[in-house]
């Protein structure tokens, strides 16, 4: 199939060929015949009259309008030969492919344009590619693969069926927190026990997505995490004494909370308008949630009173259903790619058979999590159409959370409230025509957010 559109290619290329110098002859012939012959001068001596100037300068004029005529007709046809080869072959290269002569033409003296067409050589192959004009160079341009790897992870991307996409994140937390349960006498000496608890949490998440493009316009998502977490316990003050350290690991692993989303792209990339995309998802609690996991008591002080109790196994989702609606936008500016982002969570309320804490007590009631507004922003450039390097900076606002024993009113949770902003640096590679690999490192600048998350995508387009 590839020689014979090669062969087809060669012949198209011939006919234009042919076309073009039966032109030039054309136009030769026909400048000699509706053009009367320069008289010459009559002697070296003798100086040319008023008129004979005159003449002489009507017949330059006649000549360069008839040149500059059939030069435009030769790009006209040079520029169709190039769009219909690239229909032909169903691609369109970067602007890098189109002869710079071409565009150059126009800004040099006519008989130098002239040569440089009549002895350019046949449209250049580019892997078996033609950009046909200024416009399909363009929008070759705002194709590069680097600009589509860059949306593809800020957003979507539309003109593709079906991209399977496998990641692995790890995140690292350590909270480090000092409790003094007491009295402090005479405003200098404090009575009473002194403890210092760590938390260490270390997360390791597996997601299969799925990346469904409908139509130009729409694009359908599913997530499906599986988490393995463990975390580490530790407190100061055991036994009563200060310089004694309790500490308790625990672990826990299953599937997370499964996504389901839609991207509707609101307005393609325009002059100075970027693209805008809209995306509204919905969260599953199919997790196993943090309410009414058994308890262990590790240490109770003489009053029964426990000091140092520890989840038994670590819960891998929410355990509420909860709606995202959010906004994204893409701006290239060649060569930096400028995306930004926004959007809020809503938390469903839910029932619980038990939602205390208290390992010795079982309480059922509600639990609504806190509403979550996020945005961020960054730039990334695209080194060549393979490679390209981003940096964002990201921020989410949760809102306090809400329980509500049967038969009470609700109650929000103190210190439930958080602010997790991060600084993002992501390196993106095109591995081959179907498969990139996206590395990406976040830093944590806020006590809520991970210390450090570490993750590695590989989309695989179908």
């Amino acid at each position: 199939m590839e020689r014979k559109s090669s062969g087809v290619m060669q012949g198209l290329g011939g006919t234009v060929a042919g076309g073009l110098l039966a032109a030039l002859s054309f136009g030769a012939q026909a400048q000699q015949a509706t053009t009367p012959p320069v008289a010459p001068l009559e002697g070296a001596q003798s100086a040319p009259s008023p008129g004979e100037m005159q003449a002489m300068r009507q017949q330059l004029e006649q000549i360069k309008a008839s040149y500059a005529q059939e030069i435009r007709r030769l790009r006209e046809l040079d520029m169709q030969m190039q769009a219909l080869q690239a229909k032909v072959n169903g691609k369109v290269p970067p602007a890098s492919s189109i002869d710079p002569s071409a565009t150059a033409a126009d800004d040099m003296p006519l008989p130098a344009a002239a040569t440089r067409i009549a002895q350019a050589p046949a449209p250049r192959q580019a892997d078996g590619n033609y950009a046909g004009t200024a416009e399909e160079a363009a929008r070759a341009k705002e194709a590069m693969r680097s600009v589509a790897d860059v949306k593809q992870q800020n957003q979507a991307l539309f003109n593709q069926r079906l991209t399977i996409e496998n990641s692995i994140s790890y995140n690292r937390y350590d909270r480090k927190q000092f409790t003094l349960n007491g009295f402090l006498a005479l405003d200098a000496i404090f009575l009473g026990n002194i403890a210092i608890e760590n938390v260490e949490s270390d997360t390791l998440t597996y997601n299969l997505a799925a990346r469904w493009g409908l139509s130009p316009r729409l694009t359908l998502n599913v997530d499906v995490p599986y988490l393995g977490r463990k975390t580490v316990y530790q407190k100061g003050g055991a036994g009563g004494s200060a310089a004694a350290i309790a500490q308790e690991e625990t672990t826990g692993t299953g599937l997370g909370d499964v996504s389901l989303s839609a991207n509707y792209k609101l307005f393609g990339e325009h002059g100075r308008w970027p693209e805008t995309v809209l995306t509204a998802g919905v969260t599953a609690p199919t997790g196993r949630e943090p309410y009414g996991i058994p308890w262990k008591v590790l240490e109770r002080d003489d009053d029964q009173f426990i000091r140092f109790a520890v989840p038994e196994e670590q819960p891998t989702g929410n355990g509420v259903w909860q709606a995202t609606l959010g906004l994204s936008v893409v701006k290239t500016a060649d060569p930096a790619i400028l995306f930004a982002n926004l959007g809020a969570t809503y938390s469903f309320e839910r029932d619980f058979d038990d939602i205390d804490s208290n390992p010795d007590t079982v309480n059922p009631g509600s639990v609504q999590l806190g509403n979550s507004y996020y945005f961020g922003a960054g730039v990334a450039f695209a080194f060549n159409e393979r490679t390209s390097l981003s940096m964002s900076l990201t921020e989410r606002f949760s809102a306090r959370a809400k329980t509500r024993y049967d038969g009470t009113p609700w109650i929000k949770v103190i210190g439930s409230d958080a602010n997790a902003a991060a600084f993002n640096l992501g390196v993106t590679y095109a591995l081959n025509q179907k498969t990139t690999m996206v590395t990406l490192l976040g830093i944590g600048l806020t006590p809520d957010a991970p210390d450090f998350s570490l993750a590695v995508k590989v989309p695989y387009t179908l």
